[in-house]
């Protein structure tokens, strides 16, 4: 370590380092197979991939057998690999090169991680509320309000809870506004991230805290806030031992939304009568219909620098995920205060096209990626299905997607597990560069972070 060198720059060029050296040891462990059986290694490797990604374009595309065939495809492709090894007496330099593979890949993350350590989202110390006002839904996340014991807790900590009524449609913002002019000095949900919307609209337009209470199914909004998903009532620690963090909220035509605006597929699929009650298998009876050779009605994304064309499914998140691929789109955003848009565009029609997103992701020529601070929707009808975080609506085009930085205060507790760091994308030439002692960008600092 070189007398300038700081801890964690020292840190990153040695991970950096054993990336390369186990990268190269994979290449040695497959030059060394005698004959062409390292290429053999990586050829059936490679096909194998590609077939998996075929079957499960099948599994999501097709009805019937071809599902069924799709399914075996998917899992009989890593059998086949396997067999085909050992038949060539291949096993032992691919164990050896997926072994060194998996390190190398590891350490490179690790080692970007460090050099690109993103500012976390700073968090303030908060006084306690005096008049705090919490909306609870009762059914929410199958009954959590009344299994954590949500109400007798947070009552104990002296805030009001509101019960909702789940047989009748109760408008949550009138209820929200009724409470800030009744005093209420915080807002809070114990609910789903759409209930949690249109409150959190409230409290952002009176400049009041927010707390989210993670009551609902999925709780995507309270992951990326760094909260327990597991143990709702922690989230009650806020009142007494709490810190604020300044987060965007996000508008579609004037609606709030704190996770995604889906367009197109998904859209579609929300808006079925099967999918409150059983969403996965309401996805896939309608995904054949909505993918093979989609159906629907395409839509156009326009941004001031960009526009995305006959998309055919599409999804605008309030600030963008870490890693924009469909398999990771339920993944979490490391920050959402940074003022803009994520926008991921999928248009596939074939196998071919289905295992090319899989294999390169964001680089697959049928999946865009974008940020905007703004974003419209066009398409050929007057109107159009959407899901705002996870509801199904239907809106006049075009439709205007938005959003408004750091318009929220959300209350959190000041312990809590907090949303991780995500893992960089692979850059193997910053990589080289980091072992080399050049890298492009320091790390970064930050004060009291999420988590």
């Amino acid at each position: 370590m070189g007398p300038t060198d700081s801890p964690s720059a020292a840190r990153g060029r040695l991970l950096a380092r054993l990336a390369l050296g186990f990268l190269a040891g994979a290449l040695v462990a497959l030059v060394a197979v005698r004959g062409a059986g390292g290429l053999l290694i990586v050829v059936i490797g490679v096909v194998c991939l590609v077939v998996a990604a075929a079957g499960t374009w099948w599994v999501l595309s097709q009805h019937g057998a071809l599902r069924v065939a799709g399914a075996l495809l998917t899992l009989a492709a890593p059998a086949a690999v396997l067999v085909l090894y050992a038949r060539a007496d291949l096993w032992p330099a691919a164990l050896v090169a997926v072994v060194l593979l998996g390190a190398a890949g590891l350490c490179a993350r690790a080692a970007l991680r460090v050099t690109r350590r993103p500012q976390g989202m700073r968090a303030v110390p908060s006084r306690a509320p005096l008049h705090p006002v919490l909306i609870m839904n009762p059914k929410s996340g199958g009954g959590k309000v009344e299994r954590f014991g949500l109400v007798e807790k947070a009552e104990a900590l002296g805030a009001r809870v509101v019960l909702l009524d789940p047989s009748t449609r109760t408008d949550v913002g009138a209820i929200a506004r009724r409470a800030v002019a009744d005093g209420a000095d915080l807002l809070g949900v114990a609910g789903g991230d759409g209930t949690q919307a249109l409150v959190a609209a409230v409290a952002a337009e009176h400049d009041l805290p927010f707390l989210v209470i993670c009551a609902g199914t999925r709780n995507h909004f309270a992951m990326d806030l760094g909260l327990d998903r597991d143990a709702p009532d922690r989230c009650l620690d806020a009142l007494g031992d709490g810190e604020e963090l300044r987060v965007d909220l996000g508008t579609v035509d004037g609606r709030p939304f704190v996770n995604t605006v889906s367009f197109g597929v998904y859209a579609q699929i929300v808006q079925s009568p099967e999918y409150r009650d059983a969403k996965a298998g309401a996805t896939l009876d309608a995904l054949p219909d909505l993918l093979h050779g989609y159906t629907g009605h395409p839509v156009d994304a326009l941004t001031a620098t960009d526009r995305l064309e006959a998309q055919q499914a599409l999804l605008i998140s309030n600030n963008p995920y870490a890693a924009p691929t469909p398999a990771a789109l339920a993944a979490r955003r490391p920050r959402l205060d940074l003022g803009t848009l994520g926008v991921v565009g999928i248009h596939v029609s074939n196998a071919a096209q289905a295992a090319q997103v899989a294999l390169r992701g964001a680089r697959a020529p049928g999946l865009s990626v974008l940020t905007s601070p703004e974003v419209t929707v066009v398409s050929d009808t007057d109107l159009i299905p959407i899901a705002v975080d996870g509801e199904a609506l239907q809106l006049p085009t075009p439709v205007t997607c938005g959003v408004h930085p750091g318009a929220l205060r959300v209350l959190v507790p000041r312990n809590r597990p907090g949303a991780p760091t995500a893992a960089p994308p692979l850059d193997w030439r910053e990589l080289l560069m980091l072992a080399l002692g050049r890298p492009r960008s320091a790390p970064a600092t930050s004060e009291r972070a999420d988590g």
